[in-house]
């Protein structure tokens, strides 16, 4: 079947950022076969004027599980923060993952994104399973994702920052990552699961488990992520315990690459940011979670000007209570100009950030991330007929500068996830429901 949206102004975001004024895309099953102006034939019409379409948006950093404890330790600093938060967390089951992990799943659909990358590194011992847990609200709610199989092994009584009773065992650590790429990776082009290889980050791991993750992720051809440069208390501690930066100690440990992507990103010297443009090493900007922590301003021009890969994220709920993704087009581009100034970051290269730019941190610049025949049908369709859009001129600007608009359709793989600003594959009171229970019995 040919579907056929029409009438719509287009974002391509293809390599000539090309756009449409008056357009149309064309979806055969999961694919788009074609995009170009004016209309053309097929065998559903959907007349979608008066809207703005774009690839579905790609969230290259998140947390599920922490939709279920938003609201904590509102004034804190990261460490204080986690402090806090660690022993909530420590209570969590895979009925409580799961809820919060729909939930979260249907806010980020109702922002306009499609693939989410979460990075789940809480494995409580009598928790569950869960991995199968995020799988079952993966399945649910109709995204695509990157789940990274997240680790910790080292707790207070080794100098790390979670309590001991939170960490694993190294090699079980290794184990159930390995596990979780053999049950559930799928290497297709239009795979809807995919797992990553995830120690949680330099202040909670051991330097073995960093290397056994690295060598397990390339032995299993799966990509590798872990949070990176994010405060100064983390530099000053990387300096105190191995005499270099974050980024210097990830080097050492063969974690920068092609098949890396690392959250935050935000303490990086110019050296660190000339060596992730010569590896490809990618970064997951977290604007608002960044400024609800206080952690800094990551250098994204410095970044991009270097060829990294440079994608968004939303990050954990618990630190970005808001939990959209459409949002974070808007903070990425205050916060860049904020650091370089009017011209630092434009409307275009903020939605490139959010579409193509996550969809190469992730490896899948050839499946997602821009409007093209061959890539899959993942798109986004806002409406901008509404008031607060009424007399904005460029329709990109209109998505980047104003607030974040309704979704008239949100397709994953061709299939509507979103339709007239509704969730159509799960009942959002339900998951509300579900949520706010999970969450009184997790607290």
């Amino acid at each position: 079947m040919r579907t056929v949206l029409t009438g719509a102004a287009i974002a391509t975001v293809d390599a000539e950022d090309t756009e449409y004024r008056d357009g149309h895309v064309v979806i055969e099953d999961e694919r788009i076969v074609a995009v170009g102006p004016g209309t053309v034939e097929g065998d559903v019409r959907i007349d979608v004027s008066g809207c703005l379409i774009t690839p579905g948006l790609v969230n290259t950093h998140h947390h599920l599980y922490q939709w279920a404890t938003r609201g904590l330790a509102a004034d804190s600093t990261l460490f204080q923060w986690l402090v806090e938060l660690y022993p909530i967390w420590g209570r969590l089951d895979a009925g409580v993952t799961q809820a919060a992990a729909s939930a979260g799943l249907a806010r980020l659909a109702l922002t306009g994104c499609t693939t989410v990358a979460d990075h789940h590194y809480v494995f409580p011992r009598e928790g569950g399973d869960q991995i199968a847990a995020l799988v079952e609200a993966t399945r649910r709610l109709g995204v695509r994702v990157h789940l990274v199989r997240g680790s910790m092994d080292r707790g207070e009584s080794d100098g790390g920052l979670p309590p001991d009773h939170l960490v694993e065992d190294t090699e079980a650590t290794l184990l159930g990552t390995e596990q979780a790429i053999d049950t559930y990776h799928d290497a297709a082009p239009n795979a809807r699961i995919r797992i990553a290889a995830g120690p949680c980050s330099p202040f909670t791991v051991t330097g073995n488990l960093m290397t056994g993750a690295a060598e397990l992720a390339r032995r299993k051809g799966v990509r590798l992520h872990t949070h990176l440069a994010e405060t100064l208390d983390e530099e000053r501690q990387c300096q105190d315990e191995f005499g270099c930066t974050p980024a210097e100690y990830a080097d050492k440990l063969g974690w920068l690459g092609e098949d890396v992507w690392l959250a935050h990103s935000v303490h990086l010297a110019p050296a660190a940011v000339r060596r992730f443009g010569a590896t490809g090493t990618g970064a997951a900007h977290c604007p608002t979670s960044n400024g609800r922590l206080g952690t800094g301003i990551a250098p994204v021009r410095d970044l991009l000007d270097a060829g990294a890969p440079v994608g968004l994220g939303v990050d954990g709920a618990a630190s970005n209570e808001c939990g959209g993704l459409g949002e974070e087009l808007h903070q990425a581009l205050l916060q860049a100009r904020q650091r370089g100034g009017p011209t630092a970051l434009t409307v275009r290269e903020a939605l490139r950030m959010g579409t193509i730019g996550g969809a190469r941190c992730l490896g899948r610049e050839e499946e997602l991330g821009s409007l093209e025949p061959g890539k899959l049908a993942d798109l986004a369709v806002w409406d901008l007929t509404g008031l607060r859009y009424a007399g904005i001129e460029d329709p990109v600007a209109a998505l980047v500068l104003a607030a974040t608009p309704p979704l008239k359709l949100l397709m994953v793989g061709g299939e509507t996830v979103v339709a007239e600003g509704e969730l159509r594959t799960a009942d959002e009171s339900t998951l509300a429901a579900e949520l706010a229970s999970a969450a009184r019995s997790l607290r």
